[in-house]
């Protein structure tokens, strides 16, 4: 088993374990680190967006080190609808997150003390919105125990909100006050308004949150270039930044705006918003810094001034496009020599996660409904809790 991941570390995910008696047996083999406090967060991590990536981020400001837990497909659709992704995807996102150290999969949807022991932590971390199972609240025992700590909920994006646009392949994300008709679906129809809107905020205090701190331009350093849209970060996406990132030293990030993806991939693309896709690709551990809103035709000028050494292309969209060389964004690192196509095993894309929920519109379509009750009596009831 490889050691735990740090912040910073570029070329491999998070140690990953199947099932909690399979962490326990090691530790029992190992020990627990001595002198650190470890911290666990349990979910679903289903669809990863910047409000799970957050959730990560402040759990791991309450320890030294912290363990994703995640919970099973099987216990998920017990306690709250079908998971879109299954087990080992799931797994393999929390483990592509800068901040987690270990992941434990396979967990029951439910908390107690003997579990934090099993896995070796000293506490447990959740947002202010305590979740229940069928018994009741799932956190009751360790907060009497007290081993809880609460962290804020991130506000203005949630699994829920992305469903539903999933469902509706709605643009209204992209528009405080959109005028009517501009949420179109696939067949060009207006698309009923969401009860929930998004109201995601992206402050620069959030972003220099979420930057590499440790990230330090170094001119003798080997930067490789890699962009796209980036929608509906998935593990396909995390598995490209991986490869591209071990072509270089440092792995920059170009993630296109809003309009530009629609006018290249049509229909109502993107699912999520600019800012919504920049954090989420901040938030995995093989990127080093991110350009917002890059242009989708790589320039002389771009690559002088990022002082780029290599460009690598993961986009298959991208791809597509650069058969035509009077519209091909990579023609100049091309005719460079500095031009690399990153290959990946997964067979993913956005679009595979939205078929999914297409496929099984019914399921999803009521899973949504309920979660979004409880997103509105959450949001309704909410108080003020100070952010890590």
């Amino acid at each position: 088993m490889a050691s735990p991941s740090r912040e910073g570390t570029k070329t491999e995910l998070a140690p990953c374990w199947n099932s909690v008696a399979e962490r326990k047996a090691d530790m029992d083999k190992t020990g627990k680190p001595d002198g650190r406090v470890r911290v666990l967060l349990l979910g679903c991590f289903d669809v990863m967006h910047s409000g799970h990536y957050n959730a990560l981020r402040q759990a791991k400001q309450t320890g030294d080190m912290l363990v994703a837990g995640v919970h099973s497909g099987e216990s998920i659709l017990a306690n709250k609808g079908p998971p879109v992704m299954d087990d080992e995807e799931r797994m393999t996102a929390a483990a592509a997150c800068k901040w987690v150290d270990e992941v434990v999969g396979y967990i029951p949807y439910e908390v107690n003390v003997k579990l934090l022991d099993d896995l070796g932590v000293d506490y447990c971390v959740h947002g202010d919105d305590l979740p229940t199972n069928l018994n009741g609240n799932m956190y009751q025992e360790v907060i009497l125990a007290g081993r809880c700590k609460i962290i804020r909920r991130t506000e203005g994006v949630s699994s829920t909100d992305l469903l539903g646009r999933m469902l509706s392949l709605s643009q209204a994300h992209l528009h405080q006050n959109p005028a009517p008709g501009v949420n179109g679906g696939l067949s060009g129809e207006s698309s009923p308004q969401r009860k929930i809107a998004s109201s995601f905020l992206a402050t620069s205090r959030r972003i220099a949150q979420f930057a590499d701190r440790h990230f330090i331009p170094d001119p003798t350093k080997t930067v490789v270039y890699l962009d796209g849209a980036f929608d509906l970060f998935h593990v396909g996406h995390m598995e490209t930044l991986m490869q591209a990132r071990c072509l270089g030293d440092v792995l920059l990030v170009g993630i296109h705006d809003d309009a530009t993806i629609n006018e290249h991939k049509g229909a109502n693309y993107p699912i999520m918003s600019l800012h919504e896709r920049v954090f989420n690709v901040l938030s995995c551990r093989f990127v080093d810094d991110v350009i917002i809103g890059a242009p989708w035709e790589i320039t002389q000028d771009m690559i002088t001034s990022m002082n780029v050494k290599i460009v690598a292309a993961g986009s298959l969209l991208k791809q597509a496009k650069s058969l035509d060389p009077e519209q091909d964004p990579y023609g100049i690192p091309k005719a460079l020599g500095m031009f690399r196509i990153v290959n990946r095993s997964r067979e993913i894309t956005s679009e595979t996660f939205i078929q999914r929920v297409i496929s099984n519109f019914e399921k999803y379509k009521k899973k949504s409904e309920e979660r979004g009750k409880k997103e509105q009596e959450y949001l309704e009831n909410r108080v003020f809790i100070a952010e890590k």
